[in-house]
């Protein structure tokens, strides 16, 4: 098989990261979603639970285009650097570590936008009805209708202030993306089929 790599945005609740999992059984190819930041950690020598907390959540003291011209000067090693803003590169650069081993599905932290010019990029972007989303927190978390909402609100704002603040892209705008795939009405098992399916008409 030919390198694939798929990466796979997503609204909270709607199914994407069971969407990369399957992809990743049914495709025989690496999954990564909070492992990113294992790679990342390990990498640089910063601690785990800096990453956990920053996990893609906008910080003001990380300026995208002074994280670049940083990055091209010498990496996360500077400890003049915002912590932001180390954290940030340690993810880009563990995204593409991680993409030069060969195939694989990687879920969120900007991985699109960090892979665009990698061939054989699939770009993936999973949306779902609100109601089904609410159910979907509600069971995974155990949260009452009240708390899933305010999981929701917040998880996607941090998603988009996230994306939108790192990239020259919008988060969920469908220029940005290969496919858009609303799990409401192909379910989770019929995105799998599509994503699939576009990969053979790619090739």
């Amino acid at each position: 098989m030919e390198k694939i790599i798929i990466t796979i945005g997503r609204q909270t609740g709607s199914g994407g990261r069971i969407i990369a999992g399957k992809l990743s059984q049914e495709l025989d190819i690496p999954y990564y979603d909070k492992e990113i930041l294992e790679e990342a950690a390990k990498h640089s020598g910063m601690d785990r639970g800096l990453f956990e907390e920053s996990d893609e959540k906008k910080h003001p003291s990380l300026l995208y285009a002074f994280a670049m011209q940083a990055y091209s000067y010498g990496g996360v090693g500077g400890d003049e650097l915002p912590m932001g803003t180390r954290l940030y590169l340690a993810q880009f650069e563990a995204v593409k570590r991680i993409a030069s081993q060969g195939s694989c599905v990687l879920v969120g932290r900007c991985a699109d936008y960090f892979l665009r010019d990698e061939k054989g990029l699939v770009r993936v972007f999973i949306t779902a009805d609100y109601q089904d989303r609410l159910d979907h927190v509600m069971q995974e978390h155990g949260f009452s209708e009240k708390e899933a909402r305010e999981f929701l609100r917040k998880r996607d704002k941090e998603r988009a202030a996230y994306y939108d603040f790192n990239t020259d892209g919008k988060w969920g705008a469908a220029a940005n993306y290969d496919l858009c795939i609303n799990t409401t009405r192909v379910g989770l098992d019929g995105a799998v089929k599509l994503i699939k399916d576009f990969i053979e008409m790619k090739k």
